[in-house]
């Protein structure tokens, strides 16, 4: 997936065209994401993946409403050069990726 809008991304270690971000130095970063599925009667699992091998994941799966997110949080220990990026793990986003967000930043340089 691409995410459509990047609303703020200093120091550009965001990479838009594949949606990954990689880490320019050694520390404890903090990541957050909100995954919405519209419509969607299927259960959806999203994962936080860092360097290939999911972290942490969230799950919605009601099936008697219209709108369910999939929101999780955590902080990470990552090498410069790490990557991190969301996965969909299960189900679909008919929708799209439009109303969901993914956040991150560096809370302690080590």
């Amino acid at each position: 997936f691409v995410w459509s809008k990047i609303l703020v991304n200093v120091g550009s270690h965001f990479d838009p065209a594949r949606s990954i971000f990689v880490a320019p130095r050694k520390g404890v970063y903090s990541f957050s994401y909100h995954v919405v599925k519209v419509y969607n009667r299927q259960t959806i699992q999203v994962s936080l993946v860092l360097n290939g091998w999911p972290v942490i994941s969230a799950f919605a799966g009601d099936q008697d409403v219209t709108r369910e997110a999939a929101t999780n949080a955590g902080l990470v220990m990552m090498e410069r050069g790490d990557k991190a990026y969301l996965k969909l793990e299960r189900g679909n986003l008919m929708g799209g990726w439009k109303y969901s967000t993914f956040s991150g930043f560096l809370v302690f340089p080590l």
